[in-house]
């Protein structure tokens, strides 16, 4: 029997509490995409102020590798470790009492970065390092929140579209990085009246501070409205086990009369024995759907992070060389490119996204994407030194292969990858595993990051001693997009038009076709589907 507080969500027409959900929801992934895109110009700026004084004049103004590489994947250990313990959190102790928390890390320690200890060089970076640790870790814990949070209060009929658009406020994050550092860059270039190209004013150590600081004040905006926000009525009703409190709360955001959503009855409390996390029976009904969500965001994010991290480096026919121009334009340059691939590649990507998740399905969409992803990177990297690289000259062909992997990237599984598991799991468990699946796609980001930084040199430059080369390393991702749609195919289910209780019941039965190791124990008389949530929360006597 399905509990009608339940099915009024499941039914629930789309309502103004559905975008405040959205904005509230989103404000995390915005800070993330701020955050990740903002640090190529800053590391640009940083170069420029503390690293004038090298001995050798190729590695003047240049970041050691060693040291770009610990910057950038730092934030990704932190997001690593946010996921999994915010993401247990929210099973643990309710989605509502840690939302709030994870967003303040977020703001005090965007704000700690800008405000990075002392002038020389030493401290600063090591400042900035463990300040953007925290900052990835509350990056971290608002990933399976916020999915869960927006999947628990979407109806069944357009669930997809609601969380691809909280999804979608990367795109703009990027976007507003891009902006903010442009901004100040020329305003900082005018007030120093276009300094000199070999000499960098220490006030330019103002300028990337500000950057950093003005991204937590999206975030920090909505802090209000997280606190205000009613617990999930899923998480009250099925796991805290209070029907008429989910009713009530329910009334108060969606536009509903309370008779309507309250049960005919007080049902009484009952304990069944529940199997726990990580137990035999946890991975009998779920090890499948965890494994594929697992495996599908560590493949793509191999990908989305190595494309994303040295997008600058491959697109050196549009940034100006560092002798020719001052710091300020250097990084604006740099700024400018990447909002310009917001615009006509990320943006257009995650609304497509937004507009086909529910009519076509997430499986087709995430081996589309994978596809298209793995025909773009192999165009672009088997011909790169005879074609594209000839003559040191990119090329529009090359920039727009890059732009469509980009857009399917997002039209795609870097969409599906944050939508999927926050359907697939029960409520006692779903948090907890998007956490595990986004934590395990942060590795792949780490690999792809910084791994990928290291191996695309085919000489000796910049820091980075010779490795794989251009060609190389593309094909490699290649791959990693081919072995993305097997694994898809193989192991992914369809998730669309059905509600979070309907998924449930699908894969409680072991014997079932989706049921990881289901064949295994179709036959054991020891096998036996246990009750699922809905039907423990809304027994009678």
């Amino acid at each position: 029997m399905a509990l009608k507080v339940l099915s009024a969500l499941d039914a629930a027409k789309i309502q103004f509490y559905h975008f405040k959900a959205i904005i509230i929801a989103g404000m995390g992934l915005f800070t993330d995409a701020y955050d990740l895109f903002c640090i190529p110009p800053i590391m640009k700026l940083i170069g420029r102020i503390y690293y004038e004084d090298a001995a050798d004049e190729s590695d003047k103004y240049e970041i050691p590798a060693a040291v770009s590489s610990a910057m950038i994947g730092i934030a990704l250990l932190g997001t690593v470790t946010g996921k999994l313990i915010f993401g247990y959190l929210g099973d643990r102790i309710g989605r509502r009492r840690v939302y709030g928390i994870s967003l303040m890390l977020m703001v005090f320690s965007s704000i700690g970065c800008g405000f990075s200890f002392c002038r020389k060089r030493t401290c600063v970076l090591t400042s900035l390092a463990f300040f953007r640790f925290l900052l990835g870790v509350g990056i971290g814990g608002d990933y399976p929140l916020s999915a869960t949070i927006m999947s628990e209060y979407a109806n069944k009929r357009t669930r997809g579209s609601f969380i691809a658009v909280v999804f979608s406020m990367q795109g703009y994050g990027i976007l507003m990085s891009s902006t903010v550092t442009m901004v100040v860059c020329k305003i900082f270039d005018h007030a120093s009246k276009h300094v000199r190209v070999d000499k960098t004013p220490q006030v330019a150590d103002l300028a990337w501070r500000i950057i950093l600081v003005l991204g937590a004040v999206p975030a920090g905006m909505t802090w209000y409205w997280r606190m205000m926000m009613p617990e999930t009525a899923r998480y009250t009703a099925l796991v805290e086990r209070n029907v008429q409190q989910a009713a009530k709360d329910m009334e108060k955001v969606l536009d509903v009369s309370l008779a309507q959503i309250a049960e005919d009855s007080e049902l009484p409390p009952i304990n069944p024995p529940r199997y726990p996390l990580f137990s035999k029976q946890f991975f009998r009904h779920h090890g499948r759907d965890l494994f594929a969500c697992a495996a599908s965001w560590f493949l793509v994010d191999i990908v989305f992070y190595s494309s994303n991290l040295f997008q600058y480096q491959i697109s050196n026919d549009y940034v100006p060389d560092k002798k020719t121009v001052n710091a300020y334009i250097e990084a604006y340059t740099i700024a400018k490119h990447q909002a310009i691939i917001a615009i006509c590649s990320a943006i257009p990507g995650y609304w497509a996204a937004v507009y086909f998740i529910d009519r076509i399905g997430r499986v087709r969409i995430q081996m589309m994407g994978f596809f298209f992803m793995a025909v773009g990177l192999f165009a672009i990297g088997v011909p790169y030194y005879s074609y594209w690289d000839k003559d040191n000259k990119v090329g529009f062909g090359f920039m727009f292969l890059y732009g469509l992997t980009f857009f399917f990237s997002n039209f795609g599984p870097n969409t599906t990858t944050f939508i999927v598991p926050a359907e697939l799991f029960p409520t006692r468990f779903r948090s907890t595993c998007h956490g595990i699946s986004g934590a395990t796609g942060k590795v792949g980001a780490i690999i792809g990051s910084v791994g990928f930084m290291w191996s695309y040199h085919n000489m000796k430059e910049k820091g980075f001693p010779e490795a794989l080369g251009m060609t190389r390393t593309l094909e490699i991702l290649g791959v990693v997009c081919l072995v993305g749609i097997g694994v898809t195919y193989f192991f992914s289910r369809e998730t669309m038009g059905r509600s979070l209780e309907e998924n449930e019941n699908e894969i409680d039965d072991p014997g079932s076709e989706f049921c990881f190791l289901g064949y295994f124990m179709a036959n054991d008389p020891r096998t036996h589907s246990s009750p699922s949530e809905v039907e423990i929360a809304s027994a009678s006597a």
